[in-house]
């Protein structure tokens, strides 16, 4: 087969129509989820080394002023401006109505050090006290605070992951400038996280719930955020070589890769299509044996060798390959230090000539057009790879190393004497 080609140029002309033209209207249920979007967008533009050459300064300080414009008062980001109903009318009974939520305020705070901003304007101590706020008896994180209050959301991995990512930005090696700030309840958090595991090795977003790929990478990074900056907190068996738990989840996210990639392999002959007998079987095998009803079962082909050229990744059992899995189910392998035991030529054969699309980006599936997620998936996905044109990432934070040692500059994340 003829070398895959990745087309930078093209994936650069995609990130630039996304971010100075307006999306296309199937974006529109999306409104409330911009600073997302943005992310992808951002982020996509860095990892290809294109940022600083096609955005220009009054760009880049336009860029960063409306991120300043989505922080809330009372500290961390809403997801859009559409919420803001003004200072002068903000209330403590009224600002329920226009809140910061969790995942929101990781990605702003992540776009801003992506931009080069030194947070000098983050509400940095309203924030981490208002962090603690959101986090559950049982250790997990909610969305929002709503009316007296109340922590609001759905209490999953996805939130953890942005709290603790939240926390890793602002409180940083040294803590500085935080005295007589709670922190969050780590211990619990990760008790938590611990008890998503489930009987197959994955994590799911609750304990007992099914396990998912997305939701193991949300699970892991968390825990990465929390032993970066707190090498104390105890026993992380889930990053542990030689335990159980290790073993059972590095199992788990290998056996994601796949080469069922949901073409169509059906004939448009009718009569290459045998009758649906699955009534008739079920009628008429209640009689038989065992080994009858085996012999009757129908008999699959292996897969062809031209099929095995290509393996992408699922986030499930029994499903079809897609896009964005090759960043969770990598992006987890890569934390994990265990990025070799997958089969990279062939995600990358799968990324490079299955879903990335004519006009740069890469759609979820095949022949599926370009979507802000997937083409930021499979761009950090080659990223991990090391393919050639883009720049490295932190699997953690999900942008260039170079945003993460320009974190690395600011006040808290000086050492201490």
């Amino acid at each position: 087969m003829t070398e895959a080609v990745f087309n930078k140029e093209r994936h650069i002309k995609y990130y630039l129509r996304c971010l100075k033209t307006f999306l296309p209207h199937q974006y529109t249920s999306n409104d409330s989820n911009r600073m997302l979007l943005a992310f992808f967008t951002i982020s996509g533009l860095d990892i290809l080394g294109a940022l600083d050459s096609k955005i220009t300064a009054e760009e880049r300080k336009g860029y960063i002023d409306w991120l300043y414009h989505c922080q809330v008062p009372s500290g961390g980001f809403r997801g859009f401006t559409g919420t803001d109903f003004g200072i002068d009318k903000r209330t403590p009974e009224n600002d329920a109505w226009d809140p910061a939520n969790v995942p929101a305020t990781f990605f702003a705070l992540v776009l801003l050090l992506i931009l080069g901003d030194d947070l000098s304007r983050v509400k940095r101590i309203e924030c981490l006290q208002w962090l603690p706020k959101l986090q559950r008896e049982d250790g997990s994180f909610g969305e929002v605070l709503g009316p007296g209050g109340e922590v609001k959301g759905g209490r999953d991995l996805r939130f953890c992951c942005c709290a603790a990512g939240t926390r890793y930005i602002l409180r940083g090696r040294s803590g500085r400038g935080l005295e007589g700030v709670s922190d969050i309840d780590v211990g619990r958090l990760v008790e938590f996280i611990q008890a998503c595991q489930t009987y197959d090795g994955g994590m799911s977003e609750a304990p007992f719930c099914e396990s998912h790929s997305g939701l193991t990478y949300c699970a892991i990074g968390a825990l990465t955020f929390l032993c970066r900056i707190s090498e104390d907190q105890g026993h992380m068996a889930l990053l542990s070589p030689g335990s159980r738990e290790f073993k059972d989840l590095l199992k788990w996210l290998v056996s994601r890769q796949t080469s069922d990639l949901g073409e169509d392999e059906e004939s448009d002959e009718e009569d290459d299509c045998p009758p649906d007998r699955s009534d008739g079987l079920q009628r008429d095998t209640n009689n038989l044996s065992l080994d009858e009803k085996i012999a009757l079962l129908p008999n699959l082909p292996p897969p062809a060798e031209e099929s095995l050229h290509w393996a992408g990744f699922n986030g499930r059992c029994n499903k079809y390959a897609d896009t964005c899995y090759s960043l969770w189910n990598a992006g987890t392998l890569v934390m994990m230090d265990r990025l070799s035991l997958i089969d990279q030529q062939r995600n990358r054969q799968y990324l490079l000539e299955k879903t990335q699309h004519i006009i740069g980006g890469f759609g979820k599936g095949i022949g599926e057009p370009p979507d802000l997620l997937h083409s930021f998936a499979g761009l950090v996905s080659l990223a991990f790879q090391g393919e050639e044109g883009l720049s490295s990432v932190d699997p953690a934070l999900c942008a260039s190393h170079r945003a993460a040692q320009h974190m690395e500059s600011l006040p808290w994340w000086q050492e201490t004497n």
